[in-house]
């Protein structure tokens, strides 16, 4: 076997690399070059490609430098999973030795420590886990373990009685399901208010970030929102990708919640995937602090829309 070996990405690999994720076993648009060039400018980025021979490119690390130990590489700092991503010519012992490539160049430009945040299955169109071994062969250890919730699109299990008599609360008070990327900014509003006074935080993103992303992949970023006597007071973004549609940012005013206008907006949400060619809707976790702390009221919440467990796991892997 060809030897593998990984170097920094560079920006002549944009293409390359942005066709290897369209055509892979575990890619999404989460990990092309345009959607991690939207993600926090303060991202030091040191992703790789990994090669055999003469250039062939069979993978790709999407990757930045941690935010508060500057001796990381984590994979990837700006997106909720990373992790080795190629279209199946990365298997079994051939993962093994991508991943040793990985450790290897990071090793010598100096990092201390990988952390590797995999792809889960859900998102992914083959079953593609050896990344999973080759961490273990190499002895890395669990460090991060967070719960989401996702309602299995093809099976769907009918909603808690509570979300069922919210639906028709939401129903009767004239709550109006509309989509569009014109909601955003009326959207963002309500996300920052509810942000502020329940946790005292802001969001992630602003909205000047996710209407460029949403520009970028109009195809796959959705905002979804609940109307009132012409005003916004409750809503979702839904990121869409093959197998998953993944809300993000749902929240509502005071007045959606009295009106239950959420449970109109993601029951819109579910039967629009259901009626698409995702498998797994996504609510998103109800862990915090590392997962270490498990919300479980927000966890109840979800699970009466039918929704099942699923774990985004991170491991750390010692280079030095």
């Amino acid at each position: 076997m060809t030897q593998l070996h990984a170097r920094p990405y560079a920006p002549d690999d944009e293409q390359r690399w942005d066709d290897l994720v369209e055509s892979s076993w575990n890619g999404t648009f989460l990990h092309t070059r345009g959607y991690l060039s939207c993600t926090d400018e303060r991202i030091a980025d040191v992703s790789l490609v990994i090669e055999e021979g003469k250039g062939q490119l069979l993978g790709v690390l999407p990757a930045g430098v941690h935010a508060s130990d500057r001796t990381m590489v984590e994979s990837h700092p700006g997106v909720a999973y990373g992790g080795i991503v190629h279209r199946g010519e990365l298997t079994g012992l051939r993962m093994l030795a991508a991943v040793e490539a990985v450790v290897d160049r990071y090793y010598h430009d100096g990092w201390r420590t990988l952390r590797y945040k995999p792809v889960p299955h859900i998102y992914q169109r083959v079953a593609a886990a050896d990344d999973l071994y080759a961490l273990y062969r190499l002895g890395a250890s669990r460090s991060r373990c967070d719960v989401a919730s996702v309602v299995d699109l093809h099976d769907r299990l009918p909603p808690s009685g509570r979300r069922a008599r919210s639906l028709r609360k939401a129903q009767r008070a004239g709550v109006e399901v509309t989509r569009g990327a014109e909601h955003l900014d009326a959207l963002w509003a309500v996300v920052s208010e509810r942000l502020s006074e329940k946790f005292a935080a802001e969001p992630l993103h602003d909205a000047n970030a996710l209407a460029r992303v949403q520009a970028l992949f109009p195809d796959r970023v959705e905002c979804v929102v609940g109307v009132l006597d012409g005003g916004v007071v409750a809503g979702v973004t839904v990121f869409r990708t093959d197998r998953v549609d993944h809300a993000q940012y749902i929240a509502a005013d005071e007045r959606g919640y009295r009106t239950a206008a959420l449970d109109a907006v993601l029951a819109a949400c579910l039967d629009a995937g259901e009626q698409g060619t995702a498998r797994w809707f996504s609510f998103g976790n109800s862990t915090a602090y590392g997962g270490r702390v498990f919300n479980e009221g927000l966890f109840a919440y979800k699970s009466g829309y039918g929704a099942g467990a699923v774990v985004h796991d991170s491991f750390d892997l010692r280079l030095a």
